[in-house]
């Protein structure tokens, strides 16, 4: 038998990536119900929210909309667009997953990557997707990023990243899991010509994304309630035979055991990014601790 039968992926956010939340329709406003107050909230009250539920729930967010909600009006260029997933190992329906994603999430990858202002602040951004097969990395993700940091090198620019992933793509094997050594070498070459990195958080931040860029920055942030881990929590479960605290892997969690430096809601992220650039600016972050 062959034995790509056995590798059919049977996550179901693996068949054909996810699409945007629908939105109910009614004769009135449209509504979406929140997974943990479970009450109909006005889409037009989430938005002017920037998608936070009243009760501090943080709906995933498109990447273009967050980059929208962060950057300074026009101020973001696009870098890289032009490169895109292949399927390097001939997985079986990879090209028709791919075609599906697209379609879904108006992207042609899992990473949006640019400049942009933040406050009048120069800096190179990349934002992960969400609806592309769960952000998941590939060797076209670990590209984009890798070139992001080296432009960012080659014109003395901070790097701010969103990060949202299950991890690495499974449909590209090895070489998806070589992007962790590709992106992190780059992280390492931007600290080490003293350039600030900051990462955010996002639900969910997992696997390969985790291991590698996600974890590396100079400062981590993170979204309330998002999910941070490398293993899913029943992975761990089954493998240590041990039951999990509650909370694990949440972003609060995380904080409390030393993981990442602040929890910031998505409404005050704007402002706190553009504090922390102004802070570092013509400054090395040796320079601000010394």
């Amino acid at each position: 038998m062959p034995l790509m039968k056995f590798l059919k992926p049977k996550n179901k956010l693996e068949e054909g990536g996810r699409s945007a939340a629908p939105v109910q329709q009614d004769a009135g406003e449209p509504e979406k119900k929140c997974p943990n107050c479970h009450k109909e909230i006005p889409l037009s009250k989430l938005w002017a929210n920037d998608l936070v539920c009243p009760c501090g729930y943080h709906f995933r967010m498109k990447a273009r909309q967050r980059i929208k909600i962060i950057t300074d009006k026009n101020s973001f260029t696009e870098l890289f667009a032009d490169i895109k997933a292949e399927n390097p190992l001939g997985f079986p329906g990879y090209w028709e997953k791919i075609e599906t994603v697209r379609t879904a999430s108006g992207e042609t990858e899992a990473v949006v990557c640019g400049t942009a202002m933040i406050g009048k602040q120069k800096c190179c951004i990349f934002v992960m997707e969400s609806y592309f097969m769960m952000g998941s990395m590939g060797s076209a993700v670990g590209e984009k990023i890798t070139r992001l940091f080296e432009y960012a090198i080659e014109h003395r620019l901070p790097v701010i990243g969103f990060t949202v992933s299950g991890g690495a793509r499974m449909q590209e094997g090895m070489l998806s899991l070589m992007q962790m050594a590709k992106t992190s070498a780059a992280v390492k070459r931007h600290s080490d010509v003293g350039l600030l990195y900051i990462a955010v958080l996002t639900d969910p931040t997992t696997g390969g994304v985790t291991a590698s860029f996600a974890m590396e920055a100079d400062i981590i942030l993170a979204e309330p309630g998002a999910t941070v881990g490398f293993a899913g929590a029943r992975v761990i479960e089954q493998t240590t035979k041990k039951s999990l605290p509650d909370g694990f892997q949440k972003s609060e969690f995380v904080l409390e055991h030393g993981f990442i430096d602040a929890i910031v809601p998505r409404p005050n992220q704007r402002k706190y990014l553009c504090d922390l650039l102004k802070l570092h600016r013509g400054r090395t972050p040796r320079e601000v601790s010394e």
